[in-house]
């Protein structure tokens, strides 16, 4: 499922605050290093913290919630690099690599910390100046050298990043169940459950007997005030972590479903 409009290949990512914001949709293995503060990560059904000098290697095709913070004082400071799948083809073509196994772990991946890696990082500064565009050639090679450093340093990372294809049709209760609190539209779900998005459709109101969006948030609510009532959540503290966009369209929602506002219960 590509996008039309191509995701730069080196992100460098700074905050002074505390910050959940990015795409909850990881459409490409991303390479990671920590250069300050911490970022939480959750993909539904596990939890994952990174902290300064950490490495990490996210598979792409995930779901994922972050929490970036910052040090006390400091800011938060991540580098990335995402690993494309034009660059792995062209690597396979010229190397030989393939992926020989199917791989069943999680799709974040700690790794143990190789010289190589903060050498390769490092060596990752000056780019960030440079624009894309009559500088994509460049980029791309460090794409690929970031490909051969993690095969010299996990050689089983070869099964992640050569395997081509796309998701399979899996269990759609199980999987909305687990991911219903992110907010993505209707066709990444569709994509991820190895579906058209009318297919997808119809299977869900097969199993839910409701449509997608009504079931969402629905779903998305009964969550809501069970944390409110229940465990003595705000408002403010839950209406991301559950797929709101904002407080105003959680409250609004919240006031239609139950009669009262949420701050109210």
């Amino acid at each position: 499922m590509p996008d039309k409009n191509p995701l730069p290949k080196i992100v460098y990512s700074c905050y002074f605050d505390v910050s959940r914001e990015g795409e909850q949709f990881i459409p490409e293995h991303i390479f990671s290093y920590q250069n300050s503060g911490s970022l939480a990560m959750n993909i539904g059904t596990e939890s994952y913290t990174f902290n300064e000098g950490d490495f990490r290697f996210c598979k792409r095709n995930t779901l994922v919630k972050f929490v970036k913070q910052p040090p006390e004082g400091g800011e938060f400071k991540a580098l990335s690099i995402r690993i494309d799948q034009e660059a792995l083809r062209q690597l396979s073509r010229e190397n030989g690599y393939s992926s020989d196994h199917k791989y069943e772990g999680g799709p974040i991946i700690s790794l143990d910390p190789d010289p190589l890696f903060k050498t390769y990082i490092d060596s990752l500064m000056p780019y960030l100046t440079l624009q894309h565009g009559d500088n994509e050639p460049l980029f791309s090679l460090k794409v690929k050298e970031a490909v051969l450093i993690l095969l010299r340093a996990k050689p089983e990372l070869k099964d992640i990043l050569f395997d081509f294809t796309e998701p399979g049709k899996i269990d759609l209760e199980e999987f909305m169940l687990n991911n219903y609190h992110f907010n993505v539209g209707l066709n990444r779900y569709a994509y991820l459950s190895g579906r058209s998005l009318a297919t997808f459709k119809r299977d869900f109101e097969k199993i839910f007997h409701t449509s997608p969006s009504r079931w969402l948030l629905q779903k998305r609510l009964q969550e809501a005030y069970y944390q409110i009532k229940e465990k003595g959540m705000k408002p403010t503290d839950i209406y991301l972590d559950l797929g709101f966009e904002d407080l105003s369209h959680f409250s609004y929602a919240f006031k239609n479903a139950f009669g009262h506002a949420p701050s109210k219960i």
